[in-house]
């Protein structure tokens, strides 16, 4: 986990002051420490993909919640993707096979 300080050395073009702004809008989460915020790394992937979609792709802010929430929705349905292949690699072949037919095309 890296500070609130260290971040700029982590992500190329991030301001603090963005970031903060971020926080309060809980476009970024990260954790409580003693001496302040704590980012794991998927917050700092967070951090880049706000930098890349407001600075290097020129987004409008007020579209940045629109677009944070359909890559949300995308990650989220990606994890549930491979949840599903998990589970259907420990049932047998031909309940597999079955179910991958009742798939369309």
């Amino acid at each position: 986990m890296i500070t609130l300080e260290m971040l700029p050395r982590h992500v190329r073009g991030v301001r603090v002051e963005d970031v903060t702004r971020w926080v309060a809008l809980a476009w970024v989460q990260p954790e409580q420490g003693p001496a302040g915020w704590l980012f794991r790394e998927i917050d700092v992937a967070r951090v880049r993909l706000l930098v890349e979609l407001h600075d290097d792709m020129d987004l409008a802010e007020d579209a940045l919640p629109i677009v944070l929430s359909l890559l949300d929705q995308l990650y989220d349905a990606r994890r549930q993707m491979l949840a599903l292949r998990g589970a259907l690699e420990a049932v047998p072949a031909e309940a597999r096979e079955a179910v991958l037919r009742a798939l369309p095309p």
